[in-house]
C-alpha cells in the first residue's frame, strides 16, 4: 500500500473548520460509516427507489464538480471527464479506469475496481454500485454543454464486482 497523500491539497479553514479541495468544500468520513448509511437506506427505501434518487442527485452533483474542477484547473473535454475518475479513485470510492470515451458520440464505459460498495456488501448476487452511475451521466452531459453539444446521456451499471462471475464493475454511458 501506498503511504504518500495523493496529489490534491486538502486545506482546513482554522476559524470554520470546512475541508477545501481544489475548487470546493468536502467532507472526510469513513467507509463504513458512509456505507453503513446507505445500507440503511437502502433497508427502509429498497434498492430500485433508492437507485433512482441517487441517480438524480449524483447527476447533479457531477455536474456542478465537472464545471467548478474546469474552472480551477482550466480543463475542457475529455480531460475533465479524465480528471474526475482520477479523483474519485483518490478518495477512496474504488479505481475508475475509462475504457472508452467518444465526446462527439456522448458515449462512455467505465471500468470500477476495488469498489467500497464491494467492500462491505461483498458477492451478493446483485449490482451494489448504482450510486456512480448518475455520476458518470451528469459528469459528461455538463462536459457535452459546454463545448456546445445538444446531446444528453443517461448511465447505466452493466454489472459489479458483487456479482459471481465477475472481478470489476462497468458502467456504460449513451445518449438519451
Amino acid at each position: 500500500m501506498a503511504t504518500h497523500a495523493p496529489e490534491m491539497p486538502i486545506l482546513v479553514d482554522d476559524e470554520t473548520g470546512v475541508w477545501t479541495t481544489d475548487a470546493l468544500p468536502m467532507l472526510y468520513v469513513p467507509r463504513h460509516f458512509f456505507v453503513n448509511n446507505h445500507i440503511g437506506i437502502e433497508e427502509v427505501l429498497g434498492a430500485e427507489k433508492y437507485a433512482e434518487i441517487l441517480y438524480k442527485a449524483g447527476y447533479k452533483s457531477a455536474w456542478h464538480w465537472c464545471e467548478k474542477e474546469a474552472e480551477c484547473h482550466g480543463l475542457s473535454g475529455v480531460a475533465v471527464f479524465e480528471h474526475y475518475m482520477k479523483r474519485l479513485s483518490q478518495r477512496g470510492w474504488g479505481l475508475f479506469k475509462i475504457q472508452s470515451i467518444d465526446l462527439e458520440a456522448g458515449t462512455c464505459e467505465v471500468r470500477l475496481d476495488h469498489s467500497a460498495f464491494v467492500y462491505v456488501y461483498g458477492k451478493c448476487g446483485r449490482p451494489v454500485d448504482y450510486m456512480f452511475t448518475g455520476w458518470f451521466a451528469g459528469a459528461m452531459d455538463q462536459i457535452l454543454q459546454a463545448q456546445g453539444s445538444s446531446i444528453r446521456t443517461v448511465a447505466e451499471q452493466v454489472y459489479g464486482a458483487s456479482q459471481e462471475g465477475h472481478d470489476h464493475g462497468l458502467f456504460r454511458v449513451k445518449p438519451l
